[in-house]
């Protein structure tokens, strides 16, 4: 019969516990190491989401802000037709370019909005300046793209004649063969068009008194992703760091934005030394949150505070007089349509 001792017993135990301890914690880093990325997905959207080399502003930015957060998260660009129900069957833990027009949400933890969308109508003809609502369009053929056309916000909108189209070419291309008076887009991809008319020496667009609707880019995760409410906390922590130091700035390719980063309800001018210069106008500046500006606005470049533009012009490149920088559109792709403008 064998017999321990006590102090072979003790000896066998502790050796034992540690073995297992280092066990587990071997298990739980190896199951860190490869654990699973989030994965989220959007479909293309002309220079805001590309995964094939064309500009793609949100790609861009989002990168930065993973970094910044320290999150694993993944991004597949795949077609609208697909999204939705990648989401709703698992093969997609979320979207990273959620835009809410009325839809059903009660299924997604949402961000908040990391970059706003103001849709506009625009127009060759100057009168889209008195477009205020979208009654003012009534009886009117507009176009629009199917991303904002299917959605409960504006299918409820009967009276407009919307000239649907499947990509932001279509629906720009509806305009240049005076097939549609109107289109409703988003500022940012009007802007762009701008330039690209303008360096062609083309007339620009007109764009109506206001935005129409306001809505935003978000990252929503499915309510069955673990600790979706974490990420979504870092997510935006993230965002609101680097829209205050300015890393924003040279992802959308904006001089200025505004934010009101000191809380006072006054809207602050954020730059960045990589994008903005002296010849830069405040009055292209984009709004990330609403609020306006005034003779108290502040101004921050490289996440530093200056009382005034003067002061912040000290720290940015020199440039004598305002130039337009080449469009995030593909002109070779648009050569067509300019030929039609």
């Amino acid at each position: 019969m064998v017999k321990f001792s006590a102090f072979s017993l003790s000896f066998f135990t502790r050796r034992l516990s540690l073995l297992g301890i280092s066990l587990a914690i071997c298990f739980v880093n190896t199951s860190l190491l490869h654990a699973a990325p989030t994965t989220l997905g959007a479909a293309t959207f002309e220079t805001y989401i590309s995964d094939d080399g064309e500009p793609a502003r949100i790609n861009a930015l989002l990168e930065k802000v993973f970094k910044e957060a320290g999150l694993d998260i993944q991004l597949q660009v795949m077609r609208q037709a697909f999204l939705g129900s990648s989401v709703l069957t698992g093969k997609l833990d979320g979207e990273f370019a959620y835009v809410n027009l009325g839809e059903d949400i009660s299924n997604y933890v949402l961000s908040d909005v990391y970059l706003p969308i103001h849709l506009y109508a625009v127009s060759k003809e100057a009168n889209v300046e008195e477009v205020r609502l979208f009654p003012h369009l009534k009886g009117n053929r507009v176009a629009i793209e199917n991303r904002f056309a299917n959605t409960p916000s504006f299918r409820l909108l009967k009276d407009i004649k919307w000239s649907r189209n499947p990509t932001t070419f279509d629906a720009f291309r509806q305009l240049a063969d005076d097939r549609a008076p109107y289109l409703i887009t988003t500022q940012l991809l009007a802007q762009e068009l701008n330039i690209l008319l303008a360096n062609d020496s083309e007339e620009t667009l007109h764009f109506s008194a206001k935005p129409l609707a306001k809505t935003g880019f978000q990252i929503a995760l499915s309510k069955n992703v673990a600790r979706a409410e974490s990420i979504i906390e870092k997510f935006n922590q993230a965002v609101s760091t680097l829209q205050n130091n300015g890393e924003f700035n040279q992802s959308l390719a904006l001089a200025w934005i505004t934010k009101d980063v000191d809380g006072d309800g006054i809207a602050d001018f954020i730059g960045h030394s990589s994008i903005t210069t002296t010849a830069d106008l405040l009055n292209t500046a984009y709004s990330l949150d609403g609020k306006p500006t005034s003779n108290s606005s502040v101004f921050y470049v490289d996440g530093e505070q200056y009382a005034s533009l003067e002061e912040a012009r000290t720290v940015l490149s020199v440039k004598e007089s305002v130039s337009a920088r080449e469009s995030l559109l593909d002109k070779t792709v648009y050569q067509q349509l300019l030929r039609r403008w």
